[in-house]
């Protein structure tokens, strides 16, 4: 069955095409940091936002018309498959992920669950199998079921920890049967309301044994796919321990997990944090743990998680300098945790919807890597540091002084600061916008 008959594959026609449905800046085949543009910005589709949303919110039904919804059960599992991979080849894409609750529906049991998920599973290699599709990274929902009131790994009820690793011990196995390159952990339920009732140090701990437990399990089934933690404040939970980019980055020093764990950081939780995307990007890069990004943006007038496609220019343009900074994003990729609004609720908005982000990431990407080629940016950063390059500067850098010395340097010595320049630098990014527009 084909469910977006409308719809013909996205093709890019260039930044004067005035169709909604091509891509105006996505090039695939353009060279772009010595790269394919399709192999660096590596975009994925998110099954849960794409095939699952309904449009549903706190003051309002269901609004989503999808092609799909006269089925129920495994059959419908099995529809939102094949609806799946024709959008995702009809977008051109490469890649996909998912939730394991997204793919299949939950049973009595585990073992119930479990053999729906292998139907499922078998589904979705076999469309793998005859196409070019991937999937970037799969991950367990810890966070839905009543099961998880009081977390997952940091639950106080041990029974729930057991469940919880059964449930990831399956999604492991699926990653390695999938080929996933990525797994991904993100806990909607680790925190706590109130200390009144929490052993914060005790959840750490046992969180830290869980992921623990699950390298291990990796190991010993020859899982090789990177490893990957989501921050996001608040939302679910009052105080979660994967509050940001430096919070995730300090557990991750302390369990002794660094080395087999980077971070895939997502924009709108950047906002919940009270920072910018670019800022979560650049504390992971510098920290050596940037691993994939969950393309998406907030809304600073709303204090939740609206998970809106990305349509900021300065936002990719930014994302997008920093991850050329990683030299890219390796096993990582840019997947679309977005989703459209209630009231664009046709099915063909999926298409607009993605072809928006899509040609939004591209066009920062390429305007990001025009700045980086005339190190604009650096030139002025490098600069700006230019007195740690000599005399106390750089007796400071090398460790060759200390604080008499530097206290007798510093009474001789009168302060002039140079500006930061802000404004002009904004100036100069506006115009690289504009002149690639």
């Amino acid at each position: 069955m084909e469910y977006f008959s409308t719809v013909a594959k996205i093709e890019f026609e260039g930044p004067q095409s005035q169709n909604p449905l091509a891509y105006k800046y996505y090039n695939p085949d353009e060279i772009v940091c010595g790269k394919r543009m399709e192999d660096y910005l590596r975009f994925s589709v998110a099954y849960w936002h794409t095939l699952i949303a309904d449009g549903t919110d706190p003051f309002g039904a269901a609004t989503m018309q999808r092609p799909w919804n006269g089925y129920s059960g495994l059959d419908l599992s099995k529809a939102r498959v094949e609806a799946a991979f024709e959008l995702i080849e009809k977008l051109g894409l490469k890649y996909f992920a998912f939730h394991d609750r997204d793919i299949a529906p939950e049973g009595t049991t585990l073992a119930e669950t479990n053999r729906n998920l292998e139907i499922i599973v078998s589904k979705i290699r076999e469309y793998m199998a005859s196409t070019s599709v991937k999937l970037l990274w799969n991950t367990a929902n810890m966070f839905s079921h009543p099961r998880f009131v009081h977390g997952a790994a940091t639950s106080p009820n041990a029974d729930v920890f057991a469940y919880a690793a059964g449930q990831v011990k399956k999604s492991l196995e699926i990653a390695k049967e999938l080929g996933s390159e990525n797994y991904v952990f993100w806990g909607g339920r680790e925190g706590y309301e109130t200390l009144l009732n929490t052993d914060m140090g005790f959840e750490l701990e046992n969180l830290a044994r869980f992921y623990h437990m699950a390298i291990e399990y990796a190991k010993e089934i020859g899982y090789k796919g990177q490893f990957l933690i989501e921050p996001k404040p608040k939302e679910p939970t009052k105080h979660q321990y994967d509050y940001d980019a430096a919070s995730a980055v300090a557990f991750l020093y302390k369990y002794g997990l660094i080395d087999h764990f980077k971070l895939n950081i997502e924009a709108n939780h950047a906002t919940l944090a009270g920072h910018t995307f670019e800022h979560e990007l650049r504390v992971s890069r510098i920290y050596g743990v940037l691993g994939s990004v969950d393309a998406n943006q907030g809304d600073s007038l709303l204090g939740w998680d609206t998970d809106e496609f990305p349509t900021d220019l300065y936002s990719t343009t930014l994302a997008m300098y920093e991850i050329i900074q990683n030299g890219g994003l390796h096993s990582g990729g840019l997947n679309f945790d977005s989703k459209t609004r209630r009231g664009s609720f046709e099915a063909t908005d999926l298409f607009y919807a993605h072809i928006a982000g899509i040609d939004s990431f591209a066009k920062g990407f390429k305007v990001a890597a025009k700045l980086t080629e005339d190190g604009v940016l650096e030139e002025f950063i490098r600069n700006r540091y230019s007195s740690y390059g000599t005399g106390i500067g750089a007796d400071i850098v090398g460790g060759t002084t200390d604080f008499k010395k530097l206290a007798e340097y510093a009474e001789k010595r009168a302060i002039a600061n140079e500006s930061g320049r802000q404004e002009m630098l904004k100036s100069i990014l506006n115009q690289y916008l504009i002149e690639l527009g």
